[in-house]
């Protein structure tokens, strides 16, 4: 759901770069450790940051420890998210499935989506690997419950 970047300041305020709306309306926020933290947002990505310890909160409140969580992940629980729209999707829920070109061959699982900030993009292992853009072009439809992706797969990309 988000990212902690670098201090801002000394007295504990860190940078967040947020994939969220309201990253502070999700608590806690986990990381990979298993801390869960509490968000309060300080100014425009700028962030006051604590740690939930024993039922408290134990806040950052210095430089140096702002720097020990510079690249730490945030996470939610899934429960809490919305159930996303007709045609939405959780990338995260995409990892997994099965794919399965037009013509119902089966081509692998989509172990990976990558974004770069130009769109989303399906990694997909098999006996021959593929990276295909995840647009309705190249996937046109994607079945969640039922644990598959059919891909169009472009001209280029062999099949």
């Amino acid at each position: 759901m988000g990212v902690i970047g670098r201090p801002h300041g000394i007295r504990g305020l860190v940078r967040v770069t947020s994939y969220a709306d309201d990253l502070t309306r999700y608590r806690p926020l986990s990381d990979d450790k298993g801390r869960d933290f509490v968000l309060r947002w300080r100014g425009e990505a700028i962030a006051e940051i604590a740690q939930q310890v024993d039922g408290g909160e134990v806040k950052v409140t210095d430089r140096t420890s702002a720097e020990k969580l510079v690249n730490v992940r945030l996470y939610v629980d899934r429960a809490q998210l919305p159930e996303p729209e007709e045609d939405e999707f959780y990338l995260a829920d995409l990892i997994g499935l099965a794919a399965f070109d037009t013509s119902g061959t089966g081509l692998g699982r989509i172990i990976a989506v990558h974004d770069y900030g130009a769109g989303a993009s399906l990694e997909i292992s098999g006996e021959t690997p593929a990276i295909v853009p995840f647009t309705r072009a190249c996937v046109p439809d994607v079945d969640i419950v039922g644990g598959r992706v059919t891909v169009a797969l472009p001209a280029d990309v062999p099949a």
